[in-house]
């Protein structure tokens, strides 16, 4: 799933710098930074429309709740179906926290 990498190297950059966060505050501080605040509530909606998703939420429960789009839920999902994993692997890890 990872053949459309570009290898570019701000990309690489910007996850090279993600890596080295060592905080909740340095996590937000840098979020808040590099993104507007309407970028940063999307993000984070994409994780909880995956979230729901995966606990068996409807479209309508999810909408209802977060307030995505039918557009963006059907795009998380698509993720979810033919993605990298990377959702249930990061939702997996904060459940065992």
């Amino acid at each position: 799933m990872h053949a459309n990498r570009s290898g570019d190297p701000t990309i690489e950059q910007l996850l090279g710098v993600i890596m080295k966060l060592q905080s909740m505050d340095e996590c937000y501080d840098f979020l808040e930074d590099l993104t507007t605040p309407k970028e940063l509530q999307t993000l984070s909606q994409r994780l909880e429309v995956a979230k729901m998703l995966l606990n068996g939420s409807t479209y309508m429960e999810i909408e209802a709740e977060t307030g995505a789009s039918t557009a963006i839920i059907s795009r998380v999902k698509r993720s979810l179906h033919h993605g990298n994993g990377s959702y249930q692997l990061m939702l997996s890890r904060l459940e065992q926290e």
